[in-house]
């Protein structure tokens, strides 16, 4: 009876072990496609983010890259606690897949709270970040994203084109006699903001706030999803671990 249980502990802890190594290799590609989108908001999606009061949308996309490298590099580790039977590696694992469920976790809160607040946000900032800092010196960041902001939205002013009225560009006279910048413009050439008729530049089509929140929500759908649903994936993993950190304390019993 006694070699019974001894064999069937120790196919427990085979299957265990590779249970929890296949987990680990998709634990590793999960960690590389988290790291991927991070990096996808912050290069490819972040040209708007010097036009946001707040910084949590970069906050959400650094935890992202933060947590993706960390769970490559745990995954790694898992496979080596798993295969030399070490209980103080299984620990370390243990330890770090909590510290990166709770990284996941807040960055999907994070993008969860902010989705709610980004519409209180943008109206309340956009026109004034748009009119004061367009073209003033030291903002190239936010004459950029102006500029592209208009251009990709087809969109012109924060709400609408009578926004620009207000800009301490177009007031200074630095504007030359523009009215609007010429992004605002369906076909963009130098000058071409003298004109602001609706055949000339995005008058009709509406101002750009409701566009980016829509752009910016999307992301930040994103980046909550691949958190929450990282961190559940992680449940079972560290689920695996205590289990087979268990059955490795019983055999050496």
């Amino acid at each position: 009876m006694g070699e019974f249980n001894e064999k069937k502990a120790t196919c427990g802890t085979v299957c265990l072990k590779y249970l929890l190594f296949t987990y680990n290799c998709c634990f590793w590609l999960a960690g590389l496609a988290v790291m991927a989108v991070g990096i996808w908001t912050l290069a490819l999606k972040s040209d708007y983010i010097s036009l946001l009061a707040s910084n949590t949308y970069l906050a959400t996309a650094y935890i992202l890259v933060v947590a993706g490298g960390v769970v490559m590099v745990t995954g790694v580790l898992g496979c080596c606690a798993t295969f030399k039977e070490r209980r103080n590696l299984l620990r370390l694992y243990f330890i770090l897949l909590l510290i990166i469920f709770l990284l996941e976790v807040i960055a999907g809160i994070l993008a969860y709270v902010y989705y709610q607040q980004l519409n209180t946000e943008l109206k309340e900032n956009l026109k004034d970040t748009m009119t004061k800092k367009y073209q003033q010196s030291g903002q190239d960041g936010v004459t950029n994203a102006v500029d592209k902001l208009q251009q990709e939205f087809h969109c012109c002013g924060s709400n609408n084109s009578q926004d620009w009225r207000d800009s301490e560009w177009i007031r200074s006279g630095e504007a030359g006699d523009r009215v609007v910048p010429d992004s605002c413009c369906k076909t963009m050439v130098s000058g071409c903001g003298r004109r602001d008729h609706a055949s000339n530049i995005y008058k009709v089509e509406g101002g750009c706030i409701s566009k980016l929140e829509t752009f910016i929500q999307e992301h930040l759908r994103v980046i909550g999803a691949v958190g929450i649903g990282i961190a559940c994936v992680q449940v079972f993993g560290m689920i695996f671990t205590c289990c087979l950190y268990r059955s490795l304390k019983l055999e050496h019993y």
